[in-house]
């Protein structure tokens, strides 16, 4: 038997949903549903995972992203609108995390120096240091993700992941 075969993973039953859809509904698309829901699930399984990695930190898997994204930003700070568009989060859930991240003393806000009536976002000292501390869990984990995958697979997949989001992309 495959160890990779679905019928012993958490996707088994999606998959059988999936089957029966396909039997009652003749040319449903089975295959595109079932490469959607599969990265549905690996995009859950994955949030939850990195919440309770996350947890012995003090961050959640959201508050994680927005430090990531402002740490990745080439002058080390991001409006708030542009973690948004960059993290898929609404304005609204951008402010909670940023709160959150602010109360904790990670980040700081300071005005742009372009235009004095924005708002940029930056990492402070500690925030800095507990990168340095996750990092280690969170470079461990990555690999553990795709232990199953050499470089190659890797790279694979990575290029039919950009096409499939440029597709999803030209439909919205």
């Amino acid at each position: 038997m495959n160890q990779f075969d679905l019928q012993h993973s958490r996707f088994a039953a999606t998959a059988e949903r999936l089957e029966t859809t396909d039997r009652r509904h003749p040319g449903f698309p089975r295959d595109a549903a079932t490469v959607v829901r599969m990265i549905k699930l690996i995009h859950k399984l994955i949030v939850d995972h990195g919440n309770d990695t996350l947890r012995a930190h003090g961050l959640s898997y959201p508050e994680y992203n927005v430090l990531m994204m402002i740490d990745g930003s080439p002058e080390g700070a991001l409006s708030p609108s542009l973690i948004g568009e960059a993290a898929g989060e609404k304005s609204a859930n951008v402010t909670r995390l940023t709160q959150q991240l602010l109360d904790k003393g990670l980040i700081l806000r300071q005005p742009s120096p372009h235009d004095r009536r924005s708002t940029l976002l930056c990492l402070t000292e500690a925030g800095h240091a507990l990168i340095t501390a996750f990092l280690p869990d969170i470079r461990a984990v990555l690999q553990d993700y795709v232990r199953h995958l050499d470089r190659d697979e890797q790279a694979a997949l990575q290029h039919l992941l950009t096409k499939l989001l440029h597709g999803v992309e030209q439909t919205l």
